[in-house]
């Protein structure tokens, strides 16, 4: 029999579960569903603010992709499961499958007061647009770029990007010869941000702020914003611009699927990727609530691990076989700053944080260069 699996989303974790189930089954057919037939290199929106990137350079058609890996593309939101996630609902009618992949990211909680009036950098390339086209027409000021996770579930975050966003503009106003005209404000409830990167990450990034003339608030829970201010149980200060990442949960539809959700909103995931209590049914990536320690990120990286596990352990279900696959929690990153780069990995075993330098900002756009010309 040949197997019908559906893969929901054009991420990093749906893109390589495509290329893992491909790699091991040459005929089943995959039908991928997504709301457009392109994908986003999000980590580069860092370098949209400086000019170093464009919009255009970003977003990738993925017409070669589905047709060098055989997948059908089906244009339209999903908007629940029926049938233990044998059909899958979307806007554009039903789909079924013998197997699924929930690949479809997480959403920024955006519950707080007056959150409108903070931009939130990886929602997308507007907001990072926005970010620089508010800096062109900003002559002096105060900007204050910060992160929160979700209090049901502190992984559900994405703090990294924010470093870099915090770092790039500070190197961004230097190179613009403008920086003494600004105040760069770093505030995060966490009073050690970044934590999952280690403790010596942690004094690194601090240590830099401090070096670099950042102002930070840390450790007071936040209660909101207002156009030119942000209100925290420690205190409250004005800016003139504001970058906030707020914590994630899971998909809207998700509320309502019948799906295991996590007390954060995420797909309850085993150790194999496997959708609690759901046969056939494998979450990757940022949708997903998975075992592990407190560190795991919420990265790139870290859902292609996900979703390799997850193409392997689908397969194997679906040939009656006994699933084994586990994926291993790894952290890497390079927190970049517009010319360098600070390189931080950590394992179970082992972590360790090398300090900046311009090798690792080359890497970081080697790795897109290289990552983006498969898909073309």
């Amino acid at each position: 029999m040949t197997h019908k699996i559906t893969v929901l989303g054009a991420g990093f974790a749906a893109l390589t579960a495509v290329r893992e189930i491909r790699k091991r089954d040459s005929n089943c057919e995959i039908t991928l569903i997504s709301a457009k037939d392109e994908f986003i290199y999000l980590p580069s929106l860092i370098w949209i603010p400086s000019g170093r990137r464009k919009p255009s350079d970003l977003v990738v058609s993925l017409k070669n992709f589905f047709n060098k890996y055989n997948v059908q593309f089906h244009a339209a939101h999903v908007t629940g499961i029926e049938q233990q996630g044998r059909v899958v609902l979307t806007t554009q009618g039903k789909i079924e499958n013998h197997g699924l992949v929930i690949a479809t990211g997480g959403r920024f909680i955006k519950k707080l007061p007056g959150i409108k009036h903070a931009i939130t950098p990886c929602e997308g390339i507007p907001a990072a647009e926005e970010i620089r086209q508010r800096l062109k027409q900003m002559d002096s000021g105060t900007v204050a770029i910060g992160f929160a996770s979700n209090p049901k579930e502190k992984s559900a975050m994405r703090g990294g990007p924010m470093f870099e966003f915090l770092f790039g503009l500070d190197q961004q106003l230097r190179a613009e010869k403008r920086r003494d005209k600004f105040k760069l404000l770093f505030f995060c409830p966490a009073p050690k941000p970044g934590i999952r990167m280690g403790e010596k990450a942690v004094d690194g990034l601090l240590s830099r702020m401090k070096k670099q003339g950042i102002e930070t608030h840390l450790g007071h829970k936040m209660k909101g914003f207002e156009s030119n201010k942000v209100k925290t149980e420690g205190g409250e200060f004005e800016a003139d611009l504001i970058l906030f990442m707020p914590g994630m949960t899971g998909n809207k539809w998700f509320k309502d699927s019948g799906l295991p959700l996590s007390e954060g909103g995420l797909l309850k995931a085993n150790k194999h990727c496997q959708v609690e209590g759901l046969p056939r049914v494998y979450v990757a990536g940022d949708s997903g609530s998975f075992p592990g320690p407190g560190w795991m990120p919420k990265q790139a990286h870290m859902a292609d691990l996900q979703a390799a596990c997850a193409a392997e352990n689908l397969l194997d279900e679906l040939d009656n076989k006994d699933i084994k696959a586990t994926f291993k929690a790894e952290l890497m990153c390079i927190v970049d700053s517009n010319n360098k780069g600070v390189f931080t990995f950590r394992t179970e075993k082992r972590q360790f944080v090398l300090p900046p330098l311009r090798i690792f900002h080359w890497a970081k756009s080697f790795f897109e260069w290289w990552y983006l010309r498969q898909l073309k």
